[in-house]
């Protein structure tokens, strides 16, 4: 039995588990926050950043916006570090993310633990 189930937010099927996990933490990342109304602080900051010039004290605050926001907003994973895997001028920016995935975390309950990472792309507001 899956420990948690949702919706594909693009096809509508099915997703369970760590496929779901993955959406949530594309959905919290590419959310401005303030764009949700009766949420305003959800999301992160990355959409706001990914124009910014890709220098180290801007790539620091992308994997650190990262990582507060997942910290935040999603209970099944924990961020251990980011890598930025492309970045070009489309206004797009790949990043990688590594880290701990808890299946029952939603549950309060981190008594198991998985190794898992996931790429997202990070579009900007104007992309």
């Amino acid at each position: 039995m899956p420990s948690s189930t949702g919706v594909n937010a693009a096809t509508g099927a099915p997703l369970t588990d760590w496929d779901h996990t993955q959406q949530s933490i594309a959905k919290i990342l590419n959310t401005p926050i303030g764009a949700r109304v009766m949420r305003r602080d959800f999301g992160s900051e990355l959409p706001d950043l990914v124009d910014a010039k890709m220098t180290r004290r801007n790539v620091l605050a992308l994997y650190s916006s990262a990582a507060i926001a997942i910290q935040r907003w999603e209970p099944r994973f924990r961020m251990r570090f980011g890598k930025v895997s492309r970045a070009d001028a489309s206004g797009k920016i790949s990043l990688e993310i590594f880290g701990v995935y808890y299946p029952l975390g939603h549950r309060g309950d981190y008594s198991i633990a998985e190794d898992q990472s996931t790429r997202v792309v990070i579009a900007g507001r104007s992309s």
